[in-house]
């Protein structure tokens, strides 16, 4: 526009136009021009208020794009960092789930070995109150069969499960001897009916004397004499009252386990004496402490 405008102003000039115009015509294009010229400073003041309005867009897109690519990074490390928590994550859980379950079987496989132990626990119960009954009536039964003989020459006691049944030296045998007197003989007799009604009891004959040295053509000592006393009462018992000698087993402790001081004579007489030592069988017991076997 603005060379538009002065090739006009030329060519009017140079053919002498103006001159032959009216003052209308001069005012005109007077006001034309002027008009013009505003016209072009506000186009070149648009175009500098553009190119500054472009420079500063520009630099307001440098900043947003250093901003962005900043964010850009961030975001980048942040999903970096998400994947890598989220995968070390996953794997805790899956190991915690994993651990989780081996604890649920292992506290099952606890819960039923332990639901086992109460019932073994229940059923030993229930065998020892079996086994506590039986070893009362068989003391009671002991006690009645023998009433007819004197307190001194008997005891009959309970102790650590088993029924001790303790027969006097003097009821038994002679000093010095193993042979078993007629009175003795009927003690025995006794005590075998009832031990042949029960017939879930294990039976142990033990020969005890005292302190008091003996040496004779027959026996060595009272070891040897303690040994000879037992296994004659269990021949006897088996032999003649038909007791199972499978049940029976005889030893002989000598002076070895007194129940009383050998330095008196009374209590000498306690030691000397013949214990049937009377106990349940264990096999129901065994079984259940030890099922594999």
């Amino acid at each position: 526009m603005k060379k538009i405008t002065l090739i006009i102003l030329s060519f009017i000039l140079s053919t002498g136009y103006l001159s032959s115009q009216t003052k209308f015509e001069k005012f005109f294009w007077s006001k034309k021009y002027k008009a013009s010229l505003a016209e072009r400073d506000n186009l070149c003041a648009d175009n500098k208020q553009l190119r500054l309005d472009t420079t500063e867009l520009r630099n307001l897109i440098r900043v947003k794009n250093k901003i962005y690519d900043s964010l850009t990074v961030a975001y980048n490390n942040l999903d970096a960092s998400y994947k890598s928590l989220a995968n070390s994550t996953d794997k805790k859980l899956s190991d915690l789930n994993t651990t989780l379950e081996n604890k649920s079987k292992e506290l099952e496989k606890k819960e039923k070995n332990l639901k086992e132990k109460d019932q073994k626990l229940k059923e030993l119960q229930s065998l020892l109150q079996k086994q506590d009954s039986i070893l009362n009536a068989l003391n009671n039964t002991i006690k009645n069969a023998l009433l007819g003989f004197k307190s001194d020459e008997f005891a009959v006691v309970m102790k650590n499960g088993k029924v001790y049944v303790s027969l006097s030296d003097k009821l038994l045998f002679k000093s010095g001897n193993a042979s078993v007197e007629d009175k003795g003989k009927d003690a025995i007799k006794k005590l075998s009916e009832v031990l042949n009604k029960n017939t879930d009891i294990d039976i142990a004959i033990e020969g005890h004397t005292d302190n008091v040295p003996i040496k004779t053509a027959v026996y060595k000592d009272n070891w040897d004499l303690s040994v000879a006393r037992s296994t004659n009462i269990v021949r006897m018992i088996c032999d003649e009252f038909g007791v199972d000698s499978k049940r029976v087993t005889a030893s002989g402790k000598g002076e070895f386990f007194p129940v009383a001081t050998n330095e008196t004579p009374e209590g000498r007489a306690k030691n000397r004496r013949t214990e049937i030592v009377l106990s349940p069988k264990l096999e129901e017991l065994f079984k259940l402490l030890n099922p594999s076997k």
